[in-house]
């Protein structure tokens, strides 16, 4: 038996009727934070390169995903085999430079293609995006929200002047190394945090702002927010 099979027995057996109390009271729902909490502290370690602790923690973000699997499999839905299952079949899909006759020299190239045979995906599932912008996780964090939000913006180069100031955001750009960024950014914190202002939420709506100016200028309408 492998370890995989190992750890999903494991956890079937937590949720058996003489399991684990705590384990057999768990729902989808009140294991969110959990994931969240697991996925910060993998994070941690990959931005300091433990190691060690960065394998011991991607070990506790799979159980979050066995155990998901595991909720649903008690409910006839799916179960760790149709995960395994489904993003295997979707990597090969969207590798076709790799599993197939096309063929790419750069990263940029694989994103390009990535991003077709995704819209193919979508197009064929009956799912058309709305709004200029893509659909995003609706709890990204705001910080990457604001930044896919840019991405998309110089991506398909879409009118941002008069919303944003394009010109000092490229004033910026040209002086900025991560360590000044790390700064800035915890110095508007710390003096958000001391003003009572909620600055995740303060760039949220900023970001919301920005597409939805965007999108009039456009002339794509009023936008579906992510």
């Amino acid at each position: 038996m492998s370890a995989i099979e190992d750890l999903c027995h494991t956890v079937a057996r937590l949720r058996a009727p003489d399991g684990c109390p705590w384990d057999r009271a768990q729902t989808h729902a009140t294991l969110t934070r959990c994931l969240i909490d697991e996925c910060s502290e993998l994070l941690d370690t990959i931005d300091r390169m433990d190691l060690p602790h960065m394998r011991e923690e991607l070990g506790d973000v799979l159980i979050q995903v066995v155990f998901h699997a595991q909720l649903a499999a008690e409910r006839g839905d799916f179960d760790f085999e149709a995960v395994a299952r489904e993003i295997n079949d979707k990597l090969i899909r969207r590798h076709p430079h790799v599993f197939g006759a096309n063929k790419v020299d750069t990263p940029a190239q694989v994103i390009e293609v990535w991003e077709k045979v995704k819209a193919q995906e979508k197009a064929a599932a009956g799912k058309t995006p709305s709004t200029l912008f893509k659909e995003l996780p609706p709890r990204l964090p705001a910080l990457m929200f604001a930044e896919d939000v840019w991405k998309q913006i110089e991506k398909k180069q879409l009118p941002a002047d008069g919303v944003v100031d394009v010109a000092q955001i490229q004033a910026l750009g040209r002086h900025l190394d991560e360590p000044t960024l790390g700064r800035i950014l915890f110095e508007i914190s710390a003096a958000a945090r001391a003003k009572g202002l909620d600055p995740e939420g303060a760039l949220r709506k900023e970001t919301d702002r920005v597409m939805q100016q965007v999108e009039e200028k456009a002339g794509a309408g009023a936008p579906n927010r992510p």
